[in-house]
């Protein structure tokens, strides 16, 4: 791989190598830039490692990845959740080979050492050679410092200080509201399992795309044709829907005002009451006057700074390799109490994002390309200005652009920018 050499040294640089219109091409191709993502944006903001519904049971347990880290999502037996680094106190070996159990404690196959599901040491054979037992009170396995949920949203932060992940989420709490409030007991699983795509790109790449409201008619145009599938209108010229930066690099692309302007319950699934009347049913018995409104708006697509990506009905975990590499986890939505939803979410989902899936396909194409084309040498800068000059503030004092802008785009980078100047 050709690294595109930034102007100018790392330290100190971002604010040349990042400009309101512009991103140089080193951001996504330099070893140095990405090392310093990782202590200054990995390792110290809130991550997105999993769902409670993963881990349902005491003791259940489930293998993530933390960016580079290989981590133990647990749960034990007074129900609280941990985040483990995988690796043990003595000679550094993974602990847990398991994709995923239940069990209270791990133990090392290489020399025996035991660990609880909340990383404390339990013991190690032959403890004359350290002295006798406890003589090695306070090794045990690594934990992340930090770990606390949001509607059963697992994040994680390996900063033992710094903002809570409330003040992380910020506005986007709402979205992940949105997703909550269309399941008829206000809950939602991701325990349909998870795809795993590797990509050859750097993860800067995917984050942009998410909400970027410009690349669907042209991507997947070829397979909006085949199926007849109204969403590529929603991202033209002529689409009401509106591109929001939320702040602390999360954005969306609001579909609401689509939506709203046909007035027609389950449009955003594209089906019909009368397909799904006992969701239907049970939404307005719980919401009464307001299920309506939540059924014609329907679920959010909203991308939560740095790796979560919540795609109406999947949701979606990005997590870095190296600087060229990365890995995109997704699933599909399951709505509490909506069996009827849940089963074409999950038909969808394999049909978008599966191994055979049309959507993601396209999408990693042109993530793969991108970071070929990013490593050469001519011309030097992204461009990221399209809508500068027509953007707007909406009533809660968003930036908003048109459906097409690259509105998120600049929003994430300037997050970015503030934490790797930081």
């Amino acid at each position: 791989m050709t690294s595109l050499v930034p102007p100018a040294d790392v330290q100190g640089t971002y604010d040349q190598l990042i400009r309101a219109d512009k991103v140089h091409g080193s951001v996504y191709t330099d070893p140095q830039i990405f090392g310093e993502e990782l202590r200054k944006i990995w390792f110290r903001t809130w991550v997105f490692i999993g769902h409670e519904s993963e881990i349902p049971e005491p003791n259940d347990y489930v293998r993530k990845q933390f960016a580079t880290q290989d981590v133990i999502m647990t749960r034990d037996r007074e129900g609280a959740v941990h985040v483990l680094i995988n690796r043990c106190a003595h000679r550094g070996l993974q602990v847990c080979d398991d994709d995923k159990g239940n069990s209270s404690s791990f133990r090392c196959p290489y020399h025996g050492w035991t660990y609880r599901n909340s990383g404390e040491l339990l013991g190690y054979p032959y403890n004359k050679g350290y002295g006798g037992k406890g003589k090695l009170d306070g090794l045990g396995m690594g934990q992340v410092p930090r770990v606390d949920s949001y509607a059963g949203f697992v994040f994680a932060s390996m900063a033992k200080e710094g903002p809570t992940l409330i003040e992380h989420l910020g506005s986007a709490k709402g979205e992940i509201d949105r997703l909550v409030g269309l399941s008829p007991e206000g809950t939602v699983q991701l325990d349909a399992g998870w795809l795993k795509h590797k990509t050859r790109s750097n993860w800067k790449f995917l984050a942009e795309n998410e909400t970027d409201g410009y690349h669907p008619q042209f991507v997947h145009g070829s397979i909006f044709g085949v199926t007849g599938s109204p969403i590529g209108a929603l991202y033209s010229d002529s689409s009401t829907a509106v591109t929001r930066s939320l702040g602390n690099g999360h954005s969306e692309n609001d579909l609401r005002p689509e939506f709203r302007k046909f007035g027609e319950p389950m449009r955003w699934f594209g089906t019909t009451p009368e397909r799904v009347p006992e969701y239907v049913g049970r939404m307005n018995e719980v919401y009464g006057d307001d299920a309506e409104r939540r059924m014609i708006e329907g679920a959010p697509h909203v991308m939560i700074f740095p790796n979560l990506f919540i795609a109406e009905i999947q949701v979606f975990n990005i997590q870095p390799n190296a600087v060229g590499e990365c890995v995109q986890y997704s699933t599909a939505v399951q709505l509490g109490g909506a069996p009827e939803l849940n089963r074409r979410m999950v038909s969808q989902s394999i049909g978008s994002v599966g191994p055979a899936g049309m959507l993601l396909a396209d999408d990693t194409e042109m993530y793969e390309r991108n970071q070929r084309g990013v490593e050469m040498l001519d011309p030097e800068w992204l461009d990221v200005r399209r809508g500068l000059g027509r953007e707007s503030t909406d009533e809660n004092g968003f930036t908003i652009g048109a459906a097409t802008d690259e509105t998120g785009m600049r929003g994430f980078w300037k997050h970015y920018k503030s934490l790797m100047e930081a």
